[in-house]
């Protein structure tokens, strides 16, 4: 791993990681511009506008944090630039950790072994640039087909909004079940951590919700990744 390390590291990487981050810190500053310049179109003063900026910020700080409960896991094999880019651009740790481990299987090795070498780097890069963009190309391509054929579906029938969230939820539990399913029958200690970190996300978003905790929500994933990580020691020290 050091010499996959040391690439990922290299000055390279930061300098094309730098200029990525600072597109995304830029666009973001445009929206805000243009977000002030349009508050009196909807009569916010400028006191109003500085609050709900101030109000933006903070609730970031919740979402941020959870977020780099998984990135501080893929530094340790992506390394530190790319890890601030993916997650700068996407934003989505869950996301960029499944798409990590694609890239390393399709290359023929596990993320992080001692066969992890800078070529099974190459095609991990490549998987998550590659997913990144073609997401958003469908965005920017299909966005208003897909709000029609949304429209067409709900229009029909009070049963055709509650299709199409169980259709989508249903796709996200098939893509995630597979992915734990090669991952369980690796052996009994395999096992135990996907019950034990899929028990805990179930119990933790059932209290969430009676409860209405919002940042539980978001904290939801780091923690199962560190209950499934408890249960595993445990488990292994018997």
């Amino acid at each position: 791993m050091r010499d996959v390390m040391e690439v990922a590291n290299s000055g390279v990487i930061w300098i094309f990681a730098l200029l990525i981050i600072g597109l995304v810190v830029t666009q973001g500053l445009l929206f805000i511009r243009l977000a002030s310049r349009a508050s009196s179109a909807v009569g916010m003063s400028p006191t109003e506008v500085r609050s709900a900026l101030k109000t933006g910020a903070i609730s970031a700080i919740g979402p941020s944090l959870a977020i780099m409960v998984i990135a501080i896991s893929l530094i340790t094999f992506l390394g530190d630039p790319l890890t601030l880019m993916r997650i700068g651009i996407i934003g989505s740790a869950p996301i960029e950790a499944l798409g990590a481990s694609i890239g390393a299987d399709a290359y023929g090795v596990e993320l992080g072994s001692s066969s992890f070498s800078p070529q099974a780097l190459t095609t991990v890069v490549w998987t998550l640039c590659l997913g990144g963009a073609t997401g958003l190309f469908v965005v920017a391509t299909f966005t208003k087909s897909f709000g029609r054929a949304e429209k067409k579906i709900t229009g029909k029938s009070k049963s055709g909004s509650k299709m199409i969230i169980a259709v989508t939820t249903a796709a996200l539990i098939g893509a995630f079940s597979f992915f734990v399913s090669g991952e369980v029958v690796k052996g009994h200690v395999h096992t135990f951590v996907a019950i034990g970190a899929g028990l805990s996300m179930i119990i933790m978003m059932r209290i969430a919700n009676e409860k209405n905790i919002t940042w539980l929500k978001e904290w939801s994933l780091g923690l199962a990744i560190l209950a499934g990580l408890l249960v595993g020691y445990v488990v292994t020290i018997i």
